[in-house]
């Protein structure tokens, strides 16, 4: 076992850098799961020279929620290189990113099925002697003609593969260019933005593959290591077992909500009008399809039922919902309805694949519907939700609770760090992550000259709804906003959800004090286009305001270094909305957890989406900045102890008037 200090890429210690690395080497010594709560500036990205060191030749699986974070670890593994030169390093983001087909769909499915296609055809030509794909005349015809808007063959996964003569008959196994390219890959580590060109006319995903078969740490995102089918099959391919993996997961305060997304699935109108028409085409030759044509309507009759409620959203029994649809039928029970929906989507499936249709089908959505119905009638962490839209109606069976997912994956690796820069109090995340498992935890002081910062918040100001059409609540709000803007550089206004940001920017001018204005769009392509602007105005001596939303595109995940951002408001605390179905999971949460539940279910995560988006102002030691909650709530007790410690101890109480002579002194 070697010292952290053979992999350790820095020539000294930030402060509580070498406390950490201590901490995270003898919870992985030990086997266990530990959670780490360091704030930005801790070095976070260095616990990887720990987990190497302990490493005894395990593999380090580190997973990441984007792109950027990915290339910080990838920053890290470089340096750790010059250390340790043998050190081999793979990366599997999304296929999206790596994928080099053209075609409709989803591209796991299509790339599932393309393979099969290709291993297929490549087998028949190898038994015929032709054990090189990529040069065999037949194949590269059948290349030549296909539909590239619905292909059935790959050529960059055909390049990659070869056939050999085995004891144990013919075996495909990686080409010698693939197994080139992927050396490469790990001996000098590929970012992700470059490996298109590295690999040229190979997969890329085929090729990082290989490389994490012989690498010692593999990046990937949270999607691969928390959807267990993609987990499942990508350790099969790589040919690791999870007891034998150490895992670091980063930003790990969102992985309650990557968990619950995965495992949540949703039903609407006009999915089961597609649905039907499906199962028309397969009418009288797939045993079961004319039972389930019959049931769809009762499905959308328990829809239309619901299209009386008042309610945007609101739980719904699965009992009686089962019942409603099993009296219209020949159907005895549940089990029944999932068993012939299998099987009929497992037709579909086969029969898209037959005319390269990678898209999902309608049949294969009500399939997994009903699927988590059965699953949601013995499982209190499911709930059954209708949502209401104008005259649409959805149904829903969600996961409230992740908590088993991510006991299972801690219990079947080696042993897992979670670390993030705002996972406090961190044994709150404990609880609501680990329940009663046995897990470390610690939590380190911030690093940051205290000097660089100035954190306020206001006793006279809220975004409470029963203050919401308080007009002097609302002006000192306005108030607070124009003195903060008068502050140098660029700033940041968030608010806690999209329909107050409109409320309080709907009459902004082009400007505020000078400052360029940017309001956050929900369409991707304007949101990132406007931010690109705003990130650059430092830099041709100008300044800009963002006014963004808690938990949107523009207040987590981004490094808003040096003069890129100076300042940053959150108005509010963004609590999810409150409704029948909100009560309902703090009820299960507070017979879960007593009196603890609701503020681990509710106001915890509101208070993180919050210290995210100040977060965003100190990424340096040599940053400075004023952060501003504009939120009375924030000063009771049940709301301050979710704050991490150091906001805890530095938070000054003002009023509009304090803060405007504050601001003037700074």
């Amino acid at each position: 076992m070697n010292s952290y200090e053979d992999w350790f890429a820095y020539d000294t210690y930030r402060p509580h850098q070498k406390e950490m690395l201590d901490f995270a080497a003898e919870c992985v010594n030990k086997q266990q799961t530990c959670l780490i709560d360091a704030p930005t500036g801790s070095g976070k990205s260095s616990v990887l020279s720990a987990l190497l060191a302990q490493a005894n030749g395990r593999k380090i699986i580190v997973a990441v929620r984007t792109v950027a974070q990915l290339n910080i670890f990838i920053r890290e593994l470089e340096l750790i290189k010059r250390k340790q030169p043998r050190l081999k390093v793979s990366y599997l983001v999304g296929k999206r990113k790596m994928c080099m087909m053209g075609g409709e769909g989803d591209v796991y499915r299509m790339c599932e099925g393309l393979k099969t296609f290709s291993t297929s055809l490549m087998r028949e030509r190898a038994q015929k002697g032709s054990l090189i794909p990529a040069n065999d005349a037949v194949i590269k015809k059948q290349i030549q003609l296909q539909d590239y808007e619905h292909p059935l063959l790959c050529q960059y996964f055909i390049r990659s593969k070869i056939y050999a003569e085995t004891g144990d008959g013919l075996k495909m196994m990686p080409s010698n260019i693939l197994k080139t390219k992927a050396e490469q890959t790990t001996r000098r580590i590929v970012p992700p933005d470059k490996i298109h060109e590295l690999c040229g006319d190979i997969c890329p995903y085929e090729v990082m593959l290989q490389a994490s078969r012989d690498a010692d740490v593999i990046l990937m995102n949270f999607h691969h290591l928390f959807n267990e089918d993609i987990r499942e099959q990508m350790y099969q391919s790589i040919g690791i077992e999870p007891e034998n993996v150490i895992l670091l997961i980063d930003e790990a305060h969102n992985c309650g909500d990557t968990v619950q997304s995965i495992q949540t699935v949703t039903l609407n109108e006009q999915s089961l009008e597609l649905a039907q028409s499906e199962l028309g085409h397969l009418r009288g030759s797939v045993s079961g399809t004319e039972a389930i044509q019959n049931l769809i309507p009762q499905v959308l009759n328990f829809m239309v039922s619901l299209k009386r409620s008042v309610k945007a959203e609101d739980w719904f029994d699965p009992a009686i919902f089962m019942r409603y649809i099993l009296s219209g039928t020949l159907y005895q029970k549940t089990e029944e309805i999932v068993e012939d929906l299998l099987t009929i989507n497992e037709a579909i499936h086969e029969a898209k694949l037959e005319k390269g249709d990678f898209r999902e089908s309608a049949v294969e959505k009500l399939t997994e519907f009903f699927v988590r119905i059965l699953k949601s009638a013995g499982d209190e962490s499911y709930l059954t939700i209708y949502k209401k839209t104008g005259e649409e109606i959805s149904l829903e069976v969600r996961n409230i609770d992740p908590s088993k997912t991510l006991i299972d994956l801690a219990k079947a690796h080696h042993s897992a760090v979670l670390i993030s820069g705002t996972l406090s109090p961190v044994d709150a995340y404990k609880k609501i992550y680990f329940g009663d498992m046995d897990a470390a935890t610690i939590s380190l002081p911030n690093a940051f000259p205290k000097e660089n910062r100035k954190l306020f918040c206001a006793r006279d100001a809220t975004s409470a709804f029963s203050m919401r059409r308080d007009v002097d609540n609302s002006n000192r709000i306005i108030d607070y906003i124009n003195t903060f803007a008068m502050q140098k550089g660029n700033l940041a206004v968030y608010f806690p959800s999209y329909d107050m940001l409109k409320t309080f920017t709907e009459r902004l001018p082009g400007t505020l004090k000078g400052k360029e204005i940017f309001i956050e769009s929900q369409d991707s392509s304007a949101s990132t286009n406007d931010l690109r602007t705003f990130m650059s105005l430092p830099s041709v001596g100008r300044s800009g305001i963002i006014f963004g939303v808690c938990g949107g595109k523009w207040s987590e995940g981004l490094d808003y270094r040096g003069d890129l951002l100076n300042g940053a408001i959150v108005v509010g605390l963004p609590l999810a909305p409150f409704n029948d179905v909100r009560k309902m999971v703090n009820d299960y949460f507070r017979m879960k957890f007593g009196k603890d539940g609701e503020f681990l279910s509710y106001t915890l995560p509101a208070v993180n989406k919050a210290t995210q988006a100040l977060g965003r102002v100190i990424r340096t030691p040599e940053d400075k900045g004023v952060l501003l909650l504009i939120e009375s709530r924030y000063l009771d007790e049940s709301v301050k102890r979710g704050l991490p410690k150091w906001m805890q101890d530095e938070c000054v109480e003002c009023t509009i008037d304090s803060f405007k002579e504050a601001m003037k002194r700074s």
